[in-house]
């Protein structure tokens, strides 16, 4: 890990909501809105567990939609690190083998640090270092069709497993735990990534960085 010459904690952002939701849509127009030179973005995504030690058929029957599908220890041993000023080796996952690739990415640490997931607010170690808290609440249909055209086109799904892993695990476990951590939420998005709302937040996060820049510190 390399570590930069700053004296200041990152502003951290953890974006959080379902399956669909449009979390990568406002996290998408923050990095537009200050510049991708000044924030960084850690994919809950990528952090799985990994299931090297699983055959393909117990992996597929993982429940992934499930808090202890994620290796924890991990990112928050990252997010400690991006706080301090050091890059981190982000894994990256293959939702085809549904296993971690081979490859990691760097991510370096910057002013604004985007947590984008559906736990992004589960974890209290996590919330801690957070300086806002966003949920995107979208309604659950737009949800489903969203995955579905997701998880066809990119993650070669046919249509009936994916309809069956939203009935088993995907929608149930929403209930169960991600919206549940919208109360943990500072700001709560509705009808998902809706311009006027992220705006507001965009704007703020935006006069914070000037003060960074301008020497206040975050």
């Amino acid at each position: 890990m390399s570590k930069p010459d700053n004296h200041y904690k990152p502003f951290v952002i953890g974006v959080a909501g379902g399956s669909g939701s449009g979390k990568s849509t406002v996290t998408r127009q923050v990095l537009s809105s200050i510049g991708p030179e000044m924030a960084s973005v850690v994919y809950q995504d990528d952090y799985y567990c990994d299931q090297t030690h699983l055959s393909m058929d117990e992996r597929v029957k993982t429940n992934y939609d499930h808090p202890d599908a994620f290796d924890w220890p991990l990112m928050v041993k990252h997010m400690q690190a991006l706080r301090r000023g050091e890059s981190i080796d982000m894994p990256t996952y293959d939702f085809v083998t549904h296993n971690r690739a081979p490859t990691t990415v760097v991510v370096n640490p910057a002013p604004v640090i985007v947590i984008e997931g559906l736990f992004a607010l589960f974890d209290a170690d996590l919330r801690k270092m957070m300086s806002l808290k966003i949920f995107v609440d979208t309604a659950a249909d737009v949800r489903f069709i969203r995955r579905l055209q997701r998880d066809m086109a990119e993650r070669g799904r046919s249509a009936e497993s994916v309809i069956n892993q939203y009935l088993e695990t995907v929608r149930p476990m929403h209930k169960q735990f991600i919206e549940p951590t919208k109360r943990r939420a500072d700001v709560i998005l509705p009808h998902g990534a809706n311009g006027p709302a992220v705006d507001i937040i965009t704007t703020k996060v935006v006069s914070l960085i000037r003060d960074l820049e301008r020497g206040s510190g975050i």
